[in-house]
């Protein structure tokens, strides 16, 4: 088996990244985890956005399709005036303070969708709260959900176009972030036993000082292989990891073809002996 990065696996495709209905993902777990499995995905994590709830159904569907599950969550941070994720994966998600974490995210989320929603509507668009939660269904609220609404209203071509005209930070329906520091989410993960890798740093502009102050506070690993990294990043951050000793993980994020269509199963692998090195620093 070769990955989309060029490099050749054995048996396993490791997939450490994607995301259900629990969060902003378009299909549920039972579907999902049957879509990665079809993929040639054999070991998946499931991180959706500060919420451990599908976890349990996505259990169940992994041991049907004979997917290893990664029980695994994605949290928002803040880290010099931008937003940065941060992926545990191994997670125990029967640890208190993570489902404490979980529950107060979601009412946050809600009020803030409701700051959201007024502002939109204060600009001429007939959106409500019922029309996002039907989008969301018992999702976290969330960006996505609204971007959604945008698109599906013919009001946006993309979930992209409707960030960057109307939902991106200082955009006109913008509303301030739960703050939540590196340093939080990564003791939350280690407190839940899992290991913390930084999600996603292209995109996020992530440089070799930031993660170096971000593995001084914990980090575990550095997603090199994602779907959104062009060879050039993926080898920039390949060098950084093996620099900082921060274990080099692949993800898909995948979200569903519909909300994201370039991210897909199959899309990046990782290196089996990479894996075992971050299963083995689970607290």
């Amino acid at each position: 088996m070769v990955s989309a990065a060029g490099q050749r696996y054995t048996t396993l495709m490791i997939d450490l990244h994607s995301h259900t209905t629990a969060s902003d993902g378009q299909h549920p777990p039972h579907e999902q985890i049957g879509m990665a499995a079809k993929a040639g995905v054999t070991v998946l994590a499931v991180t959706d956005h500060d919420t451990v709830s599908g976890l349990d159904a996505c259990e169940a569907a992994a041991k049907e399709h004979g997917v290893r599950l990664v029980p695994g969550i994605e949290i928002s941070v803040h880290l010099n005036n931008r937003e940065v994720h941060i992926l545990g994966h191994f997670v125990d998600r029967t640890v208190p303070k993570l489902g404490s974490f979980d529950v107060e995210l979601k009412i946050f989320r809600e009020k803030r969708m409701g700051l959201m929603v007024d502002k939109l509507a204060s600009l001429g668009f007939p959106v409500t709260m019922e029309a996002v939660k039907a989008i969301a269904g018992n999702a976290h609220l969330a960006r996505p959900h609204l971007a959604r609404w945008l698109v599906n209203q013919g009001y946006c071509t993309s979930t992209q176009e409707a960030f960057s005209r109307f939902l991106g930070d200082g955009k006109p329906a913008a509303v301030a972030r739960f703050d939540v520091t590196p340093e939080q989410a990564i003791e939350l993960i280690h407190f839940a036993h899992g290991t913390a890798t930084v999600a996603h740093p292209g995109p996020t502009r992530l440089n070799r000082y930031e993660l170096e102050q971000l593995k001084l506070r914990g980090l575990d690993g550095i997603e090199v292989h994602h779907s959104d990294h062009p060879p050039t990043q993926r080898r920039q951050f390949l060098e950084w990891a093996k620099e900082l000793e921060l274990i080099p993980t692949a993800g898909s994020d995948f979200h569903g073809v519909k909300v994201a269509p370039d991210r897909h199963f199959g899309s990046v692998g990782m290196d089996p002996d990479e894996f075992k090195k971050l299963e083995s620093l689970r607290r």
